[in-house]
């Protein structure tokens, strides 16, 4: 029986993916603790702590695969600790005493810590994979866009000509800034923890310092420069920028949503056959997958909330702050690998309606087209006094249901100044769309010198 949509069969395929349930499994995690365990051991052998002999067995047992979950919960329960149960299976897997060198000198949060950092080494992985796919997609569009001229919006109407290439290299370009933050992390997130109780390292002996280095090479993972038992920093700096790409593939989301609308019409994500939109209205082709983006884009934040609060760790150890990391780092990570899955399939298979787009630039019969006929003008009779003849031009033609040529052309100081063939021109979106196709050229250009895409 399951509850949680990240686990049930019915949901969790808009929550997460199947590969970011296997790294944040519970097998998964108690397979990092026993790669601690097993790592520890070897390196405490080739120092001479532990006799070689049970650091071998303890690396060759140190498999879940071999281990009762079922058995492991049931004891977890009755002995009210997370890990004891698992070191104790553990040692009853090894042959006879060897199985006392299992845990020889670690805290719980040692295990806690260091196994988050392999399981979030792991998703880290995944995710940029995942964001350089979304990425390709986004680039391919504003290359393949960067002449299409659609309607810019602001303040949610519509207010000068755009190109819809341009939009996706405004989405492409904040997404680089992302995947250069996560970059940037890596170093200072992926550590590990070896500093016993209190982080002291008073368990480990004189090669403490030796031992952790060794052990933390075996493991791939950084060395800390001190205890990071009440400094949650690391992981919460992970999550916030989990935080910030799912804010941008939400914002992303709901734009293709409402470009999306019937009365829009410019953007489509794919529609499959058997797809159904509704119980009720046969004809409806919901935007389904990218409205999810949206609900996982809002739901992240909270995790980046609770990250937040696990950061007010008390004195030298607090595990009520560590075990809320416990919820809000997997689901943040299952999270985002669902809304870069999703946005990879609904980009690659995006249907952009560029006749559409080009019908919706005369949507407001040519008043969409003022600033250029303003700077027009203003050649003849100056800025502000050209901004008032227009904007008045424009008030009286939408009020007075006109065209803003017809309302042009009821003033004289205008009808002076542009004559009908300019102000033709003047009107046409499709040549107004500034350096929309140089400047994708440009960021298009950048990103293929830096490499990342390739």
């Amino acid at each position: 029986m399951t509850s949680s949509v990240f686990d049930q069969s019915l949901q969790q395929h808009m929550w997460t993916t199947d590969e970011m349930r296997a790294v944040f499994s519970e097998e998964n995690r108690v397979q990092k603790w026993f790669d601690f365990e097993a790592a520890l051991a070897l390196e405490q052998a080739a120092l001479g702590i532990i006799p070689s002999a049970a650091a071998s067995e303890i690396a060759a047992r140190a498999n879940v695969a071999d281990i009762d979950m079922a058995a492991l919960a049931h004891e977890t329960r009755r002995v009210k600790h997370p890990l004891v149960p698992a070191v104790r299976a553990l040692q009853r897997q090894c042959a006879s005493e060897l199985g006392e060198f299992v845990h020889f000198g670690p805290t719980s949060q040692d295990v806690y810590d260091t196994g988050m950092m392999l399981q979030v080494r792991e998703a880290h992985r995944i995710l940029m994979r995942d964001l350089t796919g979304v990425s390709r997609e986004l680039y391919r569009l504003a290359d393949a866009h960067k002449h299409t001229p659609m309607a810019g919006r602001t303040h949610s109407v519509q207010a000068l000509p755009i190109t819809f290439g341009h939009k996706c290299a405004v989405w492409l370009s904040e997404l680089g800034r992302h995947h250069e933050r996560m970059l940037a992390l890596e170093d200072r997130t992926f550590v590990g923890q070896m500093v016993g109780a209190v982080g002291t390292k008073a368990s480990f002996g004189p090669q403490a310092m030796a031992l952790e280095a060794r052990l933390m090479a075996r493991l791939g993972l950084n060395v800390a420069d001190i205890s990071w038992q009440p400094a949650r920093d690391r992981l919460g700096e992970y999550v916030s920028v989990l935080g910030l790409i799912g804010a941008t593939l939400g914002k992303i989301a709901n734009a293709i949503m409402n470009l999306e609308a019937d009365e829009v019409g410019e953007l489509a994500e794919p529609f499959v056959e058997g797809k159904v939109g509704s119980s009720t209205m046969p004809h409806k082709r919901n935007p389904a997958v990218v409205e999810t983006v949206v609900t996982l884009s809002r739901a992240i934040r909270y995790s980046v909330a609770m990250m937040h609060d696990a950061q007010m760790a008390e004195h030298e150890r607090d595990v009520a702050a560590v075990r809320m990391e416990w919820k809000a780092v997997p689901e943040a990570c299952m999270m985002a690998a669902a809304m870069l899955q999703m946005m990879h399939y609904a980009l690659s298979g995006l249907t952009v309606n560029a006749e559409r787009m080009r019908a919706n630039l005369d949507l407001l019969g040519g008043f969409l087209m003022s600033e250029r006929v303003m700077f027009a003008l203003s050649e003849s009779v100056g800025k502000q006094t050209a901004h008032e003849r227009v904007y008045a031009a424009a008030m009286q033609g939408m009020e007075g249901g006109l065209t803003f040529e017809e309302a042009l052309r009821r003033d004289a100081t205008i009808c002076e100044a542009l004559d009908p063939a300019t102000l033709k021109q003047l009107l046409d979106p499709a040549t107004y769309v500034g350096l929309a196709p140089e400047i994708v050229d440009s960021l298009l250009g950048k990103i293929r010198a830096s490499g990342w895409l390739d």
